[in-house]
């Protein structure tokens, strides 16, 4: 992960969680932090605690956040005073006395450098990971309105990430993006590559409205469920009939060894030799029985333009 896309993740985590961004450059960002952004990346329990149970207005701490910081230092090395300013520096040094230029600066800002692998680049990882798996953003307009009064039609869209593994002895994974119309109940797939050359936007954009739902969010699952089904029927399943093949070789050689075992073991050795020929067949079955497994990786509501 380049410094580039440390740059973009991050602006997008701070926009999705409502931070106030102070100031930026495409080497750093000086930011205060939303309530939910603190709660997550300061460590600060007590202080949260505090405000739960007695409902004062929170104080979020405001951070640095360098994503570049080669390019950071070389942005923010100071220029050189031009003869005016050094003449004005000279003449209050005289009136006054030398001021330190750290007193000037306001208050610090505690420095947070993040590249791949640093501590608080983590944290936002595992933050986006727990609170990022659903998301509701809306299509930002390609053109604006020509009026105030005119309003696009945006369509409420049910999208969802699956993950599908087929495993035995051996793994296979695949995602399959599904998108589904809760107006009209339509389905595409794919519907993450549309996405990406879509701009998304957390806040509602002006002169939008939304179209009614005809489909719960349950019934438009339902249809992701029954499609991605439909789909997985229709694939070649002769690699689960070879590792059942393989399952019962195994089984049939673990009968083997321990049959003959448990009817030559004496009274006080047989329990442990039946209980560990359990455990290596319960063993065995789960690491070659076939199996097709299907969960949800992320969803989201995406509002998108026109009725569809």
């Amino acid at each position: 992960m380049n410094e580039k896309q440390v740059h973009k993740f991050v602006h997008r985590y701070l926009e999705a969680t409502d931070c106030a961004i102070l100031e930026k450059s495409p080497a750093h960002f000086t930011v205060k932090l939303s309530p939910a952004a603190d709660r997550e990346l300061t460590n600060r329990p007590y202080y949260w605690g505090f405000v739960d149970r007695t409902g004062t207005p929170p104080e979020t701490m405001t951070f640095l956040f360098v994503t570049d910081k080669q390019k950071y230092e070389s942005l923010a090395a100071a220029p050189a005073l031009t003869p005016e300013e050094a003449a004005a520096n000279a003449a209050l040094g005289r009136s006054i006395g030398f001021v330190p230029g750290n007193l000037t600066n306001g208050t610090r800002t505690p420095r947070e450098d993040l590249y791949f692998g640093s501590r608080k680049l983590e944290q936002l990882f595992t933050a986006a990971k727990t609170y990022g798996s659903y998301v509701n953003l809306f299509q930002e307009p390609e053109k604006r309105a020509n009026t105030p009064f005119q309003s696009t039609p945006y369509t409420a869209w049910l999208g969802v990430n699956m993950r599908v593994e087929f495993a035995c002895d051996m793994k296979r994974e695949e995602i399959h993006s599904y998108g589904v119309s809760l107006a009209t109940g339509s389905i595409v797939e794919q519907f993450h590559d549309q996405l990406q050359a879509l701009r998304l936007t957390p806040r509602l954009p002006a002169n939008v409205h939304v179209a009614k739902n005809g489909l719960s969010l349950s019934k438009a699952l339902s249809v992701v469920e029954q499609a991605l089904e439909r789909k997985l029927k229709n694939y070649d399943y002769s690699w689960a009939a070879a590792a059942s093949e393989r399952l019962q070789e195994e089984l049939d050689r673990i009968d083997g060894y321990y049959e003959p075992l448990i009817k030559h073991a004496t009274e006080e050795t047989k329990p442990a030799i039946e209980e560990q020929y359990n455990q290596r067949r319960q063993e065995t079955r789960w690491q070659f029985e076939p199996r097709v497994t299907a969960s949800a990786i992320n969803c989201g509501i995406f509002h998108l333009e026109g009725i569809d």
